[in-house]
Parts: C-alpha cells; structure tokens; sequence
C-alpha cells in the first residue's frame, strides 16, 4: 500500500478540513466519503423515498454519479441527516465499499475521511487519527456555519441533531464510528484550525517516517 491517511471522526470535529490540508500539503488526492452517503441520500429525498428503506437507498448508490460530489447542496443539513441515516444500511455500504477501496489503493496514495476510514476501508493506512472534540464545541461550530448560509435551526437544535447522529453513527451494526486501534486521537475542542492543522501535521510525519523505516 503506497501512504494512505485515514481520518475519521465526529461529525463537526473538524476531519474534513484536516483531511483536505493533509492532502494539500502531500499532494495526494482526496475523498470526503460523507459526501457519497449525502449524495446517496439526497437522491432518495428528491425520488420522495423513504430513507429507511435499505432497498430503495441501495438502488441509489448503484446509480450514484460521482459528478453529484460538487453539488453545494450536499453540505447542507438535511444532506447531512439524510447521509447519517442511509449509512446504516448494510446494502449501502457494500455498494459504496469498492468505490472507496479502489481510491484508497490508487499509486501514490490517497486522504480519505469519514467515520470508517481506518477500520473498514482502509485498514492498512500507515497514518491514522481520529478526530473528535466535545459536543457543545462541535455543535457550536456548525451552527456558526449553518446560520450564516440561512439555517433556521437555533444552537439547541444543531445540539441535539448532532447527539442523535453521534447515536445513530456509532450505534449502526454496520461499519460503525470507531477509532481504529491504531489511530491517533487529536482533540480538536480547545484548538484553531492552524492549530488542530499543526497537530495533525505531526501525527501524519510521525506515521510517515515509520512508514518509510519499514519499505
């Protein structure tokens, strides 16, 4: 396997963005897994299907177009509810698998982040973290970004949204959130983003030297 960073976390913790400076800084491309669930269920709302139908979301990961990535529509809330709740269907998954699997095992290497990253998809990556910071932060955070593109929802809201797809996420009996036992942990509560990025700068140098020892 050619260096592979796996990052998962929570949601709002901030991965995303870590994620995208990793793959900036090394050169290597990057996928924000998220984005296939949200597009998968953002298919579904607008076929007026039920998002619990494991049936009907699979079919719509089979059809998945990866042009539907760019969509500005898939950072929004209900994308993000949506993509939470088709994510915990086994079909789902397994349809999304290879498609993850395969930019993971691209030449070069690879950034990916998501809630699986390091346990399911990419279990081999030489560099993992997982990051997470505490609830009342996480929601705060996305609620600052939410409310300025319009969203109504008030930080009690956003709150308890987060909290039941922390549940939801790391209560799925398929592929569920997890820290690797090898990943690193990066607490990102009390942190910049230059800040959480310089943490993470070491935690990816640190596996990257280690990595390089053992070729």
């Amino acid at each position: 396997m050619d260096f592979v960073i796996a990052v998962d976390g929570t949601a709002a913790s901030g991965k995303g963005t870590l994620a995208s400076l990793l793959a900036k800084d090394y050169g290597l491309p990057h996928l924000d897994t998220g984005l296939l669930y949200r597009a998968v269920g953002q298919a579904v709302l607008q076929a007026g299907e039920d998002l619990d139908d494991a049936s009907r979301a699979a079919e719509a990961a089979r059809a998945l177009d990866p042009a539907r990535l760019d969509d500005p529509a898939l950072r929004s809330g209900p994308a993000g509810e949506a993509a939470s709740r088709v994510a915990a269907h086994p079909a789902v998954r397994a349809v999304l698998l290879t498609l993850q699997q395969d930019f993971a095992a691209q030449a070069g290497g690879a950034v990916l982040d998501g809630r699986d990253i390091g346990t399911v998809i990419a279990p081999a990556a030489p560099a993992k973290l997982f990051v997470d910071a505490a609830l009342e932060t996480r929601a705060h955070r996305r609620w600052l970004q939410t409310s300025a593109k319009g969203d109504p929802r008030t930080l009690e809201e956003m709150t308890e949204d987060l909290r039941r797809r922390d549940a939801r996420d790391s209560g799925r009996a398929s592929a569920p959130l997890a820290r690797a036992a090898d990943a690193v942990l990066l607490d990102t509560t009390e942190m910049s983003i230059s800040e959480a990025a310089d943490a993470a700068r070491r935690i990816v140098e640190a596996a990257r030297a280690r990595w390089l020892e053992s070729r």
